[in-house]
């Protein structure tokens, strides 16, 4: 008796209940940091238990979690070199919870897949209801709780004062997709209402990204559109005409509400070639960025191999003026944040990453251009690759890399990435027997 209510026990604890947590992350990464970060913490401490309880070293014995160790570890020395090691240690220390998050994510959709389900149930009633709530707000100036939107123009919805409204419904979209491949193999085919409901949300989700005024969020939106339509195939025109959907959607809102297009395009217009000193200057990305880029760099020259310890910009920039906009809490751009603060090491880590994604996309590309039969990813993966490209892409401002809430968006889909592979691995040594 005794035996078997530990097992039940061991069940709930190592399963169940990181099984709760990773279905609800998506509705706790709109409440904020505390919690979402709270979640993924209480899932990495079970699943490392688990794993020395019941020796699961198969999910760390694999080049991506060495890897990503790997670069762990140069965090945490980075910020042992800088001068505020306290306080850099607090983002470096435990920052190997994200991978354990993702392997333990691989581990429950192992035991039981159908954690894909309820994790795809959970996004569209995530987005279904900023949907409802964001266009509210727009609409009537308020949302729901009578919030009212920032500036008279950019749509916050449940996130208020946080305006990352287009960077959770960006980052998370590609994921959704992904997920709709996978359950719509099952069952969505035939249930009309939930797939009406899902292209309604694609639709719209869109046309809300613009209302956010993220224009950053509406790059990324559109930049894993294409490539998730140029990839895929099985999905190809379905993805097609949404997309076009959601593109009559943005073109109505501009021609609709000129003040929509006066922050997405005469904005960022302004910001690439705002005057100064009477002579009109071409910026990168606008003249704070440019600055803030260049502080960064100057950082990274004189600490080239761990810079200057993670989230230890804000207080290294100063040091380093070019503008009164050099200085701010962190650079806005990825790779230039892990030069200036964890140096050249932790840098290439990431950039060869993202460099070996893009050389393996263009190669399936190719590959299903000439109708070969062996492909490096199917449908769902390429959905999934499309999200962490996104999180990776170099080419435009960012947020910061070590955010907590960001760092968490960003892992969401390797975990699942992650089983898809092992599965395509134990496929393929199946077929060669």
């Amino acid at each position: 008796m005794l035996i078997k209510r530990l097992m039940i026990n061991q069940k709930f604890f190592f399963e169940k209940l990181p099984s709760y947590i990773i279905v609800l992350l998506p509705a706790l990464l709109i409440s904020g940091p505390f919690l979402s970060d709270l979640g993924i913490s209480i899932v990495s401490i079970l699943f490392l238990t688990n794993s020395i309880k019941n020796k699961l070293f198969k999910y760390y014995n694999n080049i991506y979690f060495k890897i990503f160790l790997l670069f762990c570890l140069i965090l945490i020395l980075s910020s042992l070199l800088s001068k505020n090691i306290i306080i850099s240690l607090k983002n470096s220390l435990f920052y190997f919870r994200f991978g354990i998050f993702s392997l333990c994510f691989w581990f429950l959709i192992e035991k039981d897949k159908r954690i894909l389900n309820y994790v795809f149930y959970s996004i569209v009633i995530c987005f279904s209801l900023l949907i409802i709530d964001g266009y509210t707000q727009y609409f009537s100036g308020k949302n729901l709780f009578g919030v009212e939107m920032y500036r008279d123009f950019r749509v916050s919805s449940f996130f208020g004062s946080e305006l990352i409204l287009g960077s959770y419904l960006s980052r998370f979209f590609p994921i959704l997709f992904a997920l709709f491949i996978f359950v719509d193999q099952q069952f969505v085919k035939k249930n009309k209402k939930l797939l009406f409901l899902v292209t309604v949300i694609f639709i719209l989700t869109e046309g809300l990204i613009l209302l956010s005024g993220e224009r950053l969020a509406l790059f990324f939106m559109n930049l894993s559109a294409v490539f998730i339509i140029l990839m895929i195939k099985n999905y190809r025109k379905y993805r097609f005409w949404t997309y076009v959907g959601s593109l009559l959607l943005i073109l109505s809102l501009i021609f609709v509400f000129p003040i929509t297009k006066q922050r997405i395009i005469d904005q960022t217009f302004n910001d690439f070639t705002r005057k100064n000193s009477g002579e009109d200057k071409i910026y990168i990305f606008s003249k704070p960025h440019n600055d803030m880029y260049i502080s960064a760099i100057r950082i990274f020259s004189d600490n080239k191999f761990f810079g200057v310890g993670p989230r230890q910009f804000r207080n290294e920039c100063k040091n380093y003026p070019v503008s009164e906009y050099s200085c701010d809490t962190h650079p806005h751009n990825t790779y230039i944040e892990l030069l200036s603060e964890s140096g050249i090491f932790a840098f290439l880590i990431v950039f060869v990453t993202f460099l070996l994604i893009i050389f393996l996309s263009i190669k399936q590309f190719f590959l299903k251009l000439f109708k070969k039969k062996k492909t490096y990813f199917n449908d769902f993966e390429l959905c999934l690759i499309s999200a962490i490209i996104i999180s990776l892409w170099p080419f435009s401002p960012s947020g910061s890399f070590f955010n907590n809430w960001m760092s968490i968006v960003y892992y969401f889909p390797v975990g699942i990435f992650l089983w898809q592979r092992s599965i395509n691995k134990k496929e393929q040594k199946f077929n060669n027997v």
